[in-house]
């Protein structure tokens, strides 16, 4: 499949039969006539050296224009497959060199992924036959599709893997397989996805009681000593929520029940920001300003990249992270090959103490600095591409995303194109502080303003509903929405606690203040909301 971040192969299962196969029978093999190796095809043991074969038939297929091995029916093909010659007339010489080894009748004959991998790797400026021209506005309208068609009510459940790639497969889209395309890629991996569910995510409220708090799924559960620290938000990665200590010692919990499930040894930065690396690993900053990858099954060092000068992260997508250097500069750091993709002066205000906020999305990193200015860079090379401007913020605070389109806090609540910075609406503030960061759900922003939590359509800014609640000293972090509810801290301090919404009024469903300490820090993820609160986590219901 063809993205905007270049080719992706997702599935060689999605070959479609070209001879009317449809049903096994007694001695067949579930493969595709012509793209099984022939070993497959004899049903004999296979291995990585079958993908290897069907790797090279599906780039002959490409390049060519026609199929490799053909014949009038499924026996003839798999005759040629096993005693033939692949036809290569119409692969061009320069990739021949490369898809004929990987057609060698005997497996051990076939080149290994060390010597693919590297005799793939596109010449310099290939990459603009796919992001300038109509065929990157096809890509894009394409993504455009998938995303919309991955965006399913709260109520329905997660389709399949398998059906989710066969839906976009059959309706010609193109699946969106980078971080800020709109498609949740890590959604798409492992086998809870394959199976259609996620096992660990909780039942919503049927109802709830107006005003009256339900008692918490689990919690509190002391998480850290703070000693008046205010931690960062936990984050959630499938069955486990990730807390920072200050100790530096990652701990994970059961989303479920709240069980302990490991404690990292003390290799992150203190309270360090906390991304996903992939589906099985936690991305953050180490001690000494590496960038440390630990696994989220047992919080072990996956891996690490010391002197990358990592300060902050600010952001990842599937193949790249994105941070902040302890010298004052933006890093890009490829996730697999651990090699700096590039280095420039940070356009906006970041410090250790006063770290930048960031997202990625669409080919940008769009930053907002401690000095309340955003820039946006293109994350490919590191160039500014619009800004910095002045949003009016006193601080940093995280930009919300979707579709094309950035929402940004401050003075203002602002959208702006993520392509081009190019500005869609802005609704000015009230008093000192302006508007907290912004949170995008189901084509609503949800923000505080002053003393209101606001709820505005997407695609105009048009006003929704506004509820009078939080007190002149709330804090600036974003609300949280999750099912039909969203959610927000009162006061900085945390005396007041944090109040649940229900979305399709604007009023409030219950506030929840369990004889609070310190300020809040709140997530949301699988059905439930996490508040954590001096040291404390627990999880929520939601409606």
């Amino acid at each position: 499949m063809l993205t905007s971040r270049g080719p992706r192969i997702i599935d060689f299962g999605i070959a479609r039969p070209e001879h009317g196969l449809t049903l096994t029978t007694t001695g067949q093999t579930v493969a595709t006539p012509g793209y099984a190796a022939p070993e497959q095809v004899l049903g004999r043991r296979t291995g990585p050296a079958g993908d290897v074969f069907s790797l090279g038939v599906v780039l002959a297929y490409a390049a060519g224009g026609r199929p490799v091995y053909e014949g009038g029916h499924v026996a003839a093909v798999q005759y040629q497959v096993v005693h033939g010659e692949p036809e290569l007339g119409s692969v061009p010489g320069a990739l021949r060199a490369l898809v004929e080894p990987c057609l060698a009748k005997d497996p051990t004959g076939r080149p290994g992924l060390d010597w693919i991998g590297p005799a793939l790797a596109p010449p310099r400026g290939a990459d603009r036959a796919w992001r300038s021209g109509p065929l990157a506005q096809d890509i894009a309208r394409r993504e455009a599709d998938a995303r919309r068609m991955a965006a399913l009510p709260g109520d329905r459940p997660a389709p399949s893997r398998r059906r989710l790639i066969g839906t976009l497969a059959a309706g010609g889209a193109v699946l969106a397989a980078g971080g800020g395309g709109g498609v949740a890629w890590w959604l798409l991996r492992g086998d809870d996805a394959e199976a259609g569910g996620r096992p660990w995510e909780a039942e919503p409220l049927p109802r709830y009681d107006k005003g009256t708090a339900p008692q918490p799924l689990w919690g509190p559960v002391r998480v850290a000593e703070t000693s008046g620290i205010v931690l960062p938000a936990p984050l959630p990665v499938h069955d486990l929520v990730v807390v920072a200590p200050p100790s530096g010692a990652l701990r994970a919990y059961d989303v479920r029940n709240g069980n302990r499930r490991w404690t990292s040894e003390r290799t992150a930065a203190a309270t360090a920001r906390l991304f996903p690396a992939s589906d099985d690993a936690i991305l953050t900053a180490g001690t000494k300003g590496a960038l440390l990858a630990l696994g989220t099954k047992d919080g072990r060092k996956r891996w690490s990249v010391p002197g990358a000068d990592a300060a902050v992260l600010l952001g990842t997508d599937e193949s790249v992270a994105y941070f902040a250097t302890r010298g004052g500069g933006i890093r890009a750091v490829d996730l697999t090959s651990h090699r700096t993709l590039w280095t420039v002066p940070a356009p906006v205000a970041t410090s250790a103490k006063t770290p930048a906020e960031a997202v990625v999305a669409e080919g940008r990193l769009v930053i907002h600095g401690s000095d309340g200015s955003v820039a946006a860079l293109d994350t490919r090379t590191g160039r500014t591409v619009w800004g910095p401007r002045e949003q009016g913020s006193t601080t940093a605070l995280a930009p919300a995303v979707t579709d094309g389109v950035v929402y940004l806090g401050g003075k203002s609540l602002r959208a702006l194109a993520v392509a081009n910075g190019e500005e869609k609406w802005a609704h000015t503030g009230q008093g000192e502080t302006g508007w907290t960061a912004p949170t995008v759900r189901k084509g609503v922003v949800y923000a505080v303003d002053g003393t209101d939590l606001s709820a505005r359509r997407a695609d105009d800014g048009a006003e929704i509903w506004t509820l009078p609640f939080a007190a002149d000293d709330h804090p600036l972090d974003a609300p949280v929405a999750q099912g039909g509810s969203v959610w927000a801290a009162l006061d900085e301090r945390g005396d007041q606690g944090v109040v649940a919404v229900d979305v399709r009024s604007g009023s409030v469903a219950w506030p929840y203040a369990p004889g609070t300490e310190g300020g809040w820090r709140l997530a949301a993820a699988g059905n439930r909301v996490f508040a954590l609160e001096s040291g404390t986590l627990t999880a929520l219901p939601i409606f």
